[in-house]
Parts: structure tokens; sequence; C-alpha cells
């Protein structure tokens, strides 16, 4: 199956030099995907098999638009996982909305599939699967560092050895830098209001350091 891609800045998901962007087509030439890659604004086409638009933290409908809960076409949203600045991972985050077409999730999915990721298909909300589920958890681990709970190197080796972690979560949100995790926590505590997703207060003075020294 054959995909071409349009693209603005550079991806989070596929950066330069991604063999995924090698594999693409010509966007001149005819292709039954379309991606939009690095803020690219999309173009609706119906007679594309899938069209598929890169998210940061916000919602496919943003893009889109909204229709009480019938909206969906050929276009999805996706986002492949990265803490932080680490290199990206092996999953795909494939954002459907109510009305989205079976077959274009279909061939969605094939095409990362194709290129060796795996994908999870999930509803467009924001945060979508893994930040909903990680986000709560290293603002815990914040806050027990604040209160004097455990340090951070005793709660990291506890995850690591106790629950088979590859890492802790005060060095893996440190590694993906506290400023990053303080902007996704925020967005997501506008959406949903959970205490859970409430910047926990380190992530708040990185924010700010961050944001004096920008000029």
């Amino acid at each position: 199956m054959t995909y071409a891609i349009v693209q603005n800045a550079e991806s989070r998901s596929f950066p330069a030099g991604d063999a995924f962007i090698e594999a693409a087509s010509d966007t001149g030439s005819p292709s039954d995907v379309i991606l939009y890659l690095g803020g690219a604004d999309y173009r609706p086409e119906e007679g594309r098999d899938a069209i598929l638009v890169e998210l940061g933290i916000e919602c496919l409908g943003v893009h889109t638009g909204e229709d009480v809960g019938r909206e969906g076409s050929n276009v999805l949203g996706f986002a492949r996982y990265r803490n932080g600045d680490d290199p990206p991972s092996n999953l795909i985050e494939l954002v459907r909305q109510p009305g989205t077409r079976a077959s274009a999730i279909e061939v969605a999915r094939g095409v990362f599939e194709s290129a060796g990721l795996e994908v999870a298909v999930c509803a467009d909300q924001a945060g979508r699967i893994i930040d909903r589920l990680v986000r709560p958890k290293y603002n815990d681990a914040l806050r027990f560092l604040d209160e004097g709970l455990a340090t951070a190197e005793d709660m990291d080796l506890t995850c690591r050895l106790g629950l088979s972690y590859p890492d802790g979560p005060i060095e893996r949100v440190e590694r993906g830098g506290l400023a990053n995790h303080y902007d996704v926590t925020k967005a997501l505590f506008e959406v949903h209001s959970g205490p859970g997703f409430a910047p926990a207060r380190r992530a708040m003075v990185a924010a700010a350091r961050r944001d004096r020294r920008s000029p």
C-alpha cells in the first residue's frame, strides 16, 4: 500500500531520516493514504482510503471539527509515543472518531504495521491512552518526593525491581523533561480536571525556569 507525506515542520513521530519517511511516495504520485506531519494543515479528500493527521496533545476534532457525536470520515489522527526527547517508541496511538469508517481504520493500521510498528486504536480524547495512564503516576512520584516519602533513587529502584519496569518514574519524567511534563499535564488538567493531572510542583518550577530563560 502506498502512502504520501505532506510535512510542515519536523515530525515528533517520524524525525528526519526515519525509514518510514524514506519509504513514502512522492506527493505527486497517486497514493492510497496521505499523512500530514509536523503541523501541516490537512485537506479533505474523499478519494483517499485514509488521511492521517499527526497530533500533539490536541484532539483530532480540532482539525476536523465535530458534529454532536456524528463526526467521522476517512480522516484519523495518530501519534507515535515519545517520552520527551527520547527516540520514538514502537507504538502508534491511532485516533478514531465515532463515525470513522472501519475501512479507513484498517487501512491506517496496515500502513503502520507494515512498517513494523504496533498500533493501538483509541477514541478522540485529550491524552489518548498513554498520557492519561502515566502522567498521574509521574505526578504522584513527584509529590512523594516533595513529601519525603522516599528518595528519587529508592522510588525508581522499587519500580524497577518490584514491578519490573525498565526505568523508574522519576528518572523517566526527568529524562523526558519536567517542563514538558508540565505542558502535557496542564493541558490534560484543563480538559479532565482530575487531581491526578494537576501539574506537580517540581514540574511547575521547571516550566517557570524555562519560560524565564526564553527571549
